[in-house]
């Protein structure tokens, strides 16, 4: 079973940027997708950004051009550059497989206000 532990939120004024980190456990991470998901409060989890094994990537609408997933499977971690931040970006942003697979860590929350 591969963990999962969150960080690199905070709060930022509009306009801003952060870097997300999800550090995962597991020697068998390099083969999974991995997901960023957000969630705000009153409202469903929803998927943000993929990236398979080998790098290729894909963004909801929502944060196309904004946010970018990368991972380096050597240090069993995946990223989230987050730039252009808007207050509908607040949320608590968590990493997973694709499918949500993996027990779901703390998460690390993000607020985009002035």
């Amino acid at each position: 079973q591969v963990h999962v532990v969150e960080s690199g939120g905070g709060l930022v004024q509009p306009g801003g940027s952060l870097r997300l980190s999800c550090a995962a456990s597991g020697s068998s991470f390099r083969i999974y997708t991995m997901g960023w998901f957000r969630q705000a409060p009153g409202k469903q989890r929803e998927l943000v950004a993929v990236i398979t094994s080998v790098g290729s990537t894909n963004y909801a609408d929502s944060v196309k051009g904004r946010f970018t997933i990368s991972r380096d499977n050597f240090e069993n971690t995946v990223y989230l550059q987050l730039i252009s931040l808007k207050p509908e970006d607040t949320a608590t942003y968590y990493c997973n497989e694709r499918a949500g697979a993996f027990s779901w860590g703390q998460g690390t929350q993000v607020t985009v206000s002035s």
